[in-house]
């Protein structure tokens, strides 16, 4: 196989296209020590607070054996609180802090930045086209990851 074969290849290609995506983002996000996966935990934590660890990681497609570190970096920062449940004292229910809340308002101009950035070399019409693509290919086989996206409800 040559390399212009293997350059060709789609996994090849979204492996890539992940490597430029958190480049973009620790680019862009530089100045408020964050990464794509913090900044979805804390971006899941508040639409859906309060929440657990599990479900969490359900809701941002993140690996469950490993969503405990992120929680720990964040807590660590402040960004986050972890509150016993009245209901079942061994799971913690997840809640932003005040400054997690101001953290994700503070970085959502560079977050949008991300995202303009990454598309920015398609057209309006290629863009639209690339984000359902994108969109058809993880919904169809969402179910073969070890990290699945799970239900939000």
């Amino acid at each position: 196989m040559s390399l212009e074969d293997l350059y060709a290849k789609p996994a090849h290609l979204i492996r890539r296209a992940h490597q430029i995506s958190w480049a973009i983002f620790l680019d862009e996000c530089a100045d408020y020590n964050l990464t794509p996966v913090q900044y979805a935990a804390l971006a899941a934590i508040e639409a859906k607070e309060p929440t657990d660890a599990t479900r969490l990681s359900a809701l941002i497609a993140f690996d469950r054996a490993t969503i405990g570190n992120v929680l720990e970096r964040l807590e660590r920062r402040d960004l986050i609180r972890r509150v016993p449940d009245t209901e079942d004292k061994r799971q913690k229910l997840l809640y932003l802090s005040d400054a997690g809340r101001k953290l994700l308002k503070d970085v959502e101009a560079a977050v949008d930045t991300v995202q303009n950035r990454i598309v920015a070399p398609l057209t309006r019409e290629e863009r639209e086209l690339f984000l359902q693509l994108l969109t058809r290919i993880t919904k169809v086989n969402n179910n073969i990851t070890s990290a699945p996206l799970g239900n939000s409800d």
